[in-house]
């Protein structure tokens, strides 16, 4: 906790930065335990939450390429702050969806709130060894992705009771938390006066080319094995992250009958459970050695998996929250750690296309997760989905564990052009 404290205390702009994550986050939450549990009110079905949560979905994944090129090429500062504005406006847009005849409103709204997203998400991550010295990384990694997952819990919780004062002001304070977040961003400062990539001068063909660009992205992931080797095990947890995030909505309103609040303390379980392990993958992550950390992904994902299959067979509500914050307590110290290699070891050149990219492809993966558990609502109870949605994160752990086992996940070497970059961070502004 004093690594934390020391950080906010000395860095300027990553305290500017936690400012605005802490209060944007918090809004976030209001606004999904809102739509879910309006949805769910309006229309009583199941499937209205898949069907939103592909709304949000496949925006996310059509503006995550684009937005990788977009965070390489362009001041990553004015990029956050224009999203941030973006969003403000389309938060407060969804307070027209509230009445039942506008139930449908949800989806275009949903869909315009991600595709703005990606532009804000990539891009804080992008700037991250710009605001952080390369000793302070590691504690602002921790920081950042523990307090996303404070937010979810103070979000979730405040979210269930914020719906029984009125969905519009659950609306209103995410729209408002954007605006925060904005200025937060605006106050910034870079060493060289702005947050862009060090790259090459564009020629004419990477200008009237932006898919060429992408495409270097992606070569640069493939020549990389352990930063394509973190994607993919992203990808392989959303088989069943994907059905998870429905069935979030769907115990708590239909199978344990609680309602919004329902819906609330379950997302606010799942909270402190990240909170306690991104806490732990910090104090870790300062002692572990690149091999021991290779083996702690694959009993992380182990754990996760098993700890959703017993939640989703839990009757009795606190044994089910219990379970649920065990399961995210292992997904966090995977996340922290493997955030902090893909800090560590992407050069900043393509910073914005791989944290686009491996949000777009969990996004994707997420999106066919969604689809399955809702055709399987229609046939199957939601505990039978949890199972199998345990089950299918579980299985991540058999490729990663094999990769490293037979030595496909070798610790990358610092380049050159790494070794200067750390050197300019060494004093960044503060």
């Amino acid at each position: 906790m004093s690594d934390f404290v020391n950080l906010l205390r000395r860095n300027r702009n990553y305290r500017a930065t936690w400012t605005g994550q802490v209060v944007s986050e918090v809004g976030d939450h209001f606004n999904n335990i809102a739509v879910f549990s309006l949805a769910l009110d309006n229309t009583k079905s199941g499937m209205v939450v898949t069907f939103i949560m592909l709304s949000r979905a496949i925006p996310a994944i059509m503006a995550g390429p684009m937005a990788g090129v977009v965070l390489d090429r362009f001041d990553r500062k004015r990029i956050m702050i224009a999203s941030d504005l973006i969003r403000a406006v389309v938060a407060l847009a969804f307070i027209l969806a509230i009445p039942r005849a506008h139930t449908w409103l949800l989806y275009p709204l949903s869909g315009l709130l991600m595709f703005a997203s990606p532009f804000f998400t990539s891009g804080r991550s992008s700037i991250l060894p710009t605001i952080a010295t390369d000793d302070e990384l590691h504690t602002a990694n921790s920081l950042t992705q523990t307090t996303q997952w404070t937010t979810l819990t103070i979000g979730a919780f405040l979210g269930g009771i914020s719906v029984k004062l009125g969905y519009e002001w659950a609306f209103f304070f995410n729209a408002l938390s954007f605006l925060f977040s904005a200025a937060c961003i605006s106050t910034l400062k870079a060493p060289k006066g702005e947050f862009r990539a060090k790259r090459d001068e564009l020629d004419e063909a990477h200008v009237v080319q932006p898919f060429r660009e992408y495409t270097e992205g992606l070569r640069y992931m493939r020549s990389r094995p352990l930063i394509l080797g973190i994607v993919l095990i992203a990808v392989g947890w959303a088989t069943g992250g994907g059905a998870a995030q429905i069935l979030f909505s769907l115990f708590g309103e239909l199978v344990f009958h609680r309602g919004a609040l329902g819906i609330g303390y379950l997302w606010g379980s799942a909270g402190i459970g990240l909170l306690v392990g991104g806490a732990y993958a910090h104090w870790l992550g300062k002692r572990i050695t690149f091999a021991g950390y290779k083996r702690t992904v694959v009993i992380c994902y182990v754990l996760h998996g098993g700890a959703y299959v017993v939640f989703s067979q839990m009757r009795q509500f606190w044994l089910a929250m219990i379970f649920i914050g065990l399961s995210r307590a292992a997904v966090a110290v995977s996340s922290v750690l493997n955030m902090a290699q893909l800090l560590r070891h992407v050069s900043d050149e393509f910073r914005g296309r791989v944290f686009a990219t491996l949000e777009t492809m969990t996004w994707a993966m997420m999106m066919v997760s969604m689809m399955g558990a809702g055709v399987a609502s229609m046939h199957y109870s939601p505990r039978v989905i949890g199972a199998a949605a345990g089950l299918l994160s579980s299985t991540t752990a058999i490729w990663w564990g094999w990769a490293n086992w037979t030595g496909r996940l070798p610790e990358p070497e610092l380049s050159a052009t790494d070794i200067d970059e750390l050197e300019v961070h060494g004093d960044p502004v503060r």
